[in-house]
């Protein structure tokens, strides 16, 4: 006898598919998210604001460096025809015909027999070929102001060329400086200063509007009544948007209603990005999730990985939406996984966003099957790079993160992996 299925039966199925058929892999999901961002565009900002930024246009030298010879050392410009036989036995007497310190350019053409006192950068006389150096000389007085010898006595012969800066010898007019997507550097900076370089092309700052959510939240600083919890991911999120090198827009931390979360994101008006921590999950007072579905779309809200799960991406009135879970850990490495990559592709940095090395495990290794991130320590040892994870690995449990220095990555459908396996690992302090 064929018997009707119970209405019970058949929500309790629906449901077991839904959470089947919506449990994404991290890699689409993350592919799917990268999807709905551009690069930003360039702005011009002072050099002395530049550095950390990330370069919006390739950077071509318009001049040769060094831009005309100079000396690289204190000393006398001279002809090295004129010292081929300086020896210490051998002295050559020059007669000093001018006096040339950094910033001034030569008066005299120096002649056979001649010498100029040239300090380093200084720009090379005409028809000199060499710079003998101070100490190769019997000029011993040089104190500042010390007046300009007439005559110096060369204790070394010196080669075509010796000691000259020639110009054009470190770069080209026209060499490629700097490529489009460079983070800049302090070296950098200093060779567009070099280069003359005042204002810099560099992506603008991604804006991004940050929101936490949950009634048992409260602010740093006061006491904790019951059932209350200090805000974590305000502070571990906006510190991650700022290394990442973003503009924060602070929606503060809406309560667990309807009516908190829509004011809260009335302020993201003009945001590259909403990011939100809790909020996005099961729960009864979880709102976040509903909002977003009325005034945008929801692409998708649960990621088939650990810890991070209700990881929520859509839109809320034409501004991307990411929405990460509430438990400290998740959060952080939520942002690890899928924000930071889109920091990056809004800034069109070139720079690989994941570092990721092969290191052996210390020890045995249990997951439940999910695309795992599990926080370790990693270390040198016998010419290998091994890894020992850093205790629980709770999603609440952020002191284990704070004793870690990677994320050992377990893939997919693997539950338990021997000691000694090599595995994936994603460094977190370079």
């Amino acid at each position: 006898m064929f018997l009707k299925p119970r209405e019970t039966d058949l929500d309790i199925k629906s449901l077991a598919n839904r959470k089947n058929m919506t449990l994404l892999p991290v890699k689409d999901a993350l592919e799917r998210i990268l999807d709905v961002f551009k690069t930003l565009p360039a702005i011009h900002i002072p050099l002395d604001k530049s550095v950390g930024r990330i370069l919006a246009e390739d950077i071509n030298a318009k001049t040769d460096l060094p831009i005309f010879d100079n000396s690289s050392m204190d000393g006398f410009a001279l002809l090295a025809s004129d010292v081929t036989q300086a020896g210490s036995a051998t002295l050559v007497t020059l007669e000093v015909v001018d006096d040339i310190p950094a910033g001034k350019m030569p008066t005299k053409h120096l002649r056979s027999g001649e010498a100029a006192r040239i300090m380093t950068g200084a720009p090379l006389p005409p028809g000199a070929d060499a710079v003998v150096p101070v100490e190769e000389t019997d000029f011993n007085d040089r104190a500042p102001g010390t007046a300009l010898p007439e005559k110096v006595k060369i204790y070394k012969a010196a080669k075509l060329g010796a000691n000259i800066r020639k110009r054009g010898d470190d770069i080209r007019e026209g060499a490629s400086i700097l490529p489009r997507g460079q983070r800049l550097r302090a070296q950098d900076l200093g060779m567009l200063a070099m280069l003359g370089v005042a204002q810099v092309p560099v992506i603008r700052k991604p804006r991004v509007a940050l929101l936490s959510s949950g009634d048992e939240l409260t602010p740093i600083g006061e006491s904790l009544s019951a059932g209350k919890i200090y805000d974590v991911n305000s502070y571990t999120l906006r510190a991650l948007l700022e290394s990442a090198g973003c503009e924060i827009i602070p929606l503060g931390v809406a309560s667990d209603t309807p009516e908190s979360v829509r004011l809260a994101l009335e302020k993201a008006k003009g945001a590259d990005l909403i990011l939100s921590s809790a909020g996005v999950s099961m729960g009864s007072f979880d709102f976040i999730k509903a909002i977003i579905e009325e005034e945008g779309n929801l692409n998708f809200w649960r990621i088939n990985m650990r810890p991070g799960k209700p990881l929520t991406f859509g839109e809320y009135q034409n501004i991307p939406f990411i929405g990460l879970a509430g438990n400290p850990v998740s959060a952080f490495v939520g942002f690890i996984v899928f924000v930071l990559p889109v920091i990056e592709k809004m800034l069109g940095s070139t720079d690989p966003t994941q570092n990721h090395v092969r290191v052996r495990l210390a020890e045995p290794l249990q997951s439940d099957g999910r695309e795992s991130y599990l926080r370790a320590h990693t270390y040198r040892k016998n010419g290998h790079l091994y890894a020992k994870l850093t205790g629980h690995q709770g999603s609440g449990n952020l002191f284990s993160m704070v004793q870690a220095n990677a994320l050992l990555i377990i893939p997919a459908g693997v539950k338990s992996l021997p000691a000694e396996t090599e595995i994936k690992a994603w460094l977190l302090d370079s």
